[in-house]
């Protein structure tokens, strides 16, 4: 019975996007909570699914050099989609793509609206970690990724970013950026009104 259970699960789960997490409450219907939970571990004491974190699987990726744990990317973006947060790359990412550090963070880190926890990917862990909302405007545009850098660059180095965004982004990233600035800390307000100027 235990097999069956756990076959099913395992066709349920192979239905899925590459990196979606699958959980116990959403494979009720194949069985009940406790049953459900045993399937799971089981799966993944085999190797056939990855617990990434307490209570959280994913289908590993067969590919030609073996197996690897789904990307990144995806597995972040399928937690934002069904936990309904917002979840977005870290400043150091952010000021990283932006060319204000040639730093490459060591750590994967987001940012979420949800709680602060941890994720293990295969030897990778990634961070999310809960911070206010302003840090989590404009996600998905150039000036969300630009606030973030420069709150990763803090109130010391932030002139120095804002020199730098003025020359790279476009005239109607920096107006969005602008019109958030009531959201921001006064300190990047202020940096935030320098860069715009009077775009």
């Amino acid at each position: 019975m235990m097999e069956l259970l756990t076959t099913r699960v395992m066709a349920h789960v192979r239905r899925l996007p590459e990196g979606t997490p699958v959980a116990a409450k959403e494979l009720l219907h194949l069985g009940n909570r406790a049953a459900v939970d045993q399937a799971l571990s089981r799966l993944a004491r085999r190797g056939q699914l990855l617990r990434i974190g307490r209570g959280l699987y994913v289908l590993p990726v067969e590919c030609r050099f073996g197996v690897r744990p789904p990307e990144t990317s995806l597995v972040v973006q399928a937690i934002a989609e069904q936990r309904g947060e917002s979840i977005v790359p870290s400043g150091a990412a952010a000021a990283n793509e932006l060319g204000l550090t040639t730093q490459v963070p060591v750590r994967e880190v987001y940012l979420t609206s949800g709680p602060t926890r941890k994720l293990k990917l295969g030897q990778q862990s990634i961070e999310l970690r809960h911070v206010p909302s302003w840090q989590l405007v404009l996600q998905g545009r150039p000036a969300g990724t630009a606030i973030r850098a420069l709150a990763w660059l803090g109130p010391e180095h932030a002139g120095q970013g804002v020199a730098v965004l003025r020359q790279r982004l476009p005239v109607l990233e920096m107006r969005a950026v602008a019109a958030v600035r009531s959201m921001l800390p006064t300190w990047l307000a202020q940096q935030v009104s320098v860069m715009a100027g009077d775009v």
